[in-house]
């Protein structure tokens, strides 16, 4: 067999093959022969057709058949010569198929990139550390608190921290706009749900109080037809209710799930909690710095099949979270395509490490990712049997795993700086 491969791009290449005519011919015989063993025709016993009826009958279907396996094998055959590595399907141009003639054709397609990695231990990584201390526990018990706010009626004047139940209207230049009119609207003053103005205006009045408020919308507003525009507010407030904290009680734990244990349970679940999403979020900036660092240093050339498949992937996923199989509704293309080559650079580039380094999943690190994917659900258990039941759902589960394995691979081997932060730093909290 020849083969002949010529570059037409950094990736691209086209192959010339040349089979001998003699392989083709020796593969048709063999089918014809086998076939006529088998063989039902009228006027003949089964099996006993001549081999020349034989090839009247089938001669040319089993021609396509072969001419069709041959443009697979020799293909495969073809590439392990010339030591290439497809990456995609090739593109197939049938020169000569002509029984009695050599099979000639050409095939297009690319190659993988060659990736020739920044050495690791030359590579300074920022690793961001956190831990959570028991001031992080009291302030997130008392966000909890905060969540089973209480609010009664109040016969003083509103003041920020409360309730206020309103009725308002609005209007600019005498003239109603949509959206201005709201009944029976609560509002808890300080929390910024409304326009500023309109809350401040709120603050000192009363149950029963009618209030007339004036409210400059801002340039930048997101309702484009009202922003810059002054808006008269005629305000009704009904009734004001004044907040209070529940007590840090049995009654308040068994609100959380701590039917025994009380409040030194409490904290105890908190504290795992708030271990748990801290861990969650370290592996998640950590990783991100390593990957961050890896496609900066690491300039690769991707694979335009790969590209257009992890963007139609990009847009599939893209679908499914917004509940739509409707194509229509799939995200354009433009904006996906510089985070899908990220994608896929940093899937070969991970690859040939795990590649070079000979890493395969941990067990222990698969379960315990399993572990945390399912946590955060009411019946763990039966999910997580579910996932140990469905092939393709843990070979996603070994395949994050694994990723894992070769930042923490990353992380032993380059130059590490630890940036220590705190619980609420890196996870933007305020109780």
């Amino acid at each position: 067999m020849q083969v002949s491969v010529e570059s037409i791009g950094k990736l691209e290449r086209r192959m010339q093959v040349q089979v001998p005519a003699e392989r083709v011919s020796n593969e048709i015989a063999t089918r014809l022969k086998t076939l006529s063993r088998t063989a039902r025709l009228k006027g003949f016993r089964p099996g006993k057709a001549p081999l020349k009826v034989i090839r009247q009958q089938f001669g040319m279907q089993v021609h396509r058949e072969v001419i069709g396996e041959l443009l697979q094998s020799s293909f495969a055959e073809a590439v392990s010569q010339k030591q290439l590595a497809p990456a995609g399907s090739p593109r197939i141009e049938p020169q000569s198929v002509a029984e009695g003639q050599d099979l000639k054709y050409v095939a297009t397609f690319e190659v993988f990139p060659e990736i020739a990695l920044q050495p690791i231990d030359a590579l300074e990584i920022d690793r961001s550390a956190a831990e959570v201390t028991e001031s992080d526990v009291d302030a997130m018990i008392e966000r909890l608190r905060k969540q089973q706010m209480k609010y009664t009626p109040a016969t003083r004047p509103a003041m920020i921290g409360d309730k206020v139940w309103v009725d308002f209207e609005g209007a600019i230049d005498g003239a109603a706009f949509a959206g201005g009119k709201g009944e029976n609207v609560a509002l808890v003053l300080g929390e910024g749900r409304m326009l500023p103005e309109l809350e401040r205006g709120l603050i000192g009045t009363g149950a029963g109080d009618p209030k007339q408020i004036e409210v400059n919308f801002p340039a930048d507003y997101r309702a484009t037809e009202l922003a810059g525009k002054l808006a008269n507010f005629q305000v009704q407030v009904k009734t004001v209710e004044e907040s209070s904290l529940p007590e840090l009680d049995e009654e308040f734990c068994k609100a959380y799930g701590v039917a025994e244990g009380g409040v030194p349970k409490l904290r105890e679940d908190v504290k795992a909690n708030m271990r748990r999403e801290l861990a969650q979020n370290l592996r998640n900036r950590n990783k991100s710095a390593v990957l961050d660092k890896l496609f900066q240093l690491n300039p690769i050339d991707v694979p335009n099949s790969l590209l257009e498949s992890q963007i139609r992937d990009m847009q599939v996923e893209a679908m499914r979270r917004a509940g739509t199989k409707d194509v229509s509704q799939a995200p354009p293309r433009e904006p996906l395509v510089e985070p899908a080559r990220r994608r896929v650079a940093l899937g070969l580039i991970l690859n040939d490490i795990i590649r070079r380094e000979n890493l395969t999943a941990d067990r222990a690190k698969v379960d315990a990712r399993l572990d945390e994917m399912v946590g955060a659900y009411g019946d763990s258990v039966a999910l997580k049997r579910a996932y140990q039941q469905n092939a393709d759902a843990m070979r996603q589960v070994e395949s994050l795993a694994l990723e894992d394995q070769v930042v923490d691979w990353v992380l032993s081997h380059a130059k590490v700086h630890e940036r220590v932060s705190s619980f609420k730093e890196l996870m933007n909290f305020e109780a």
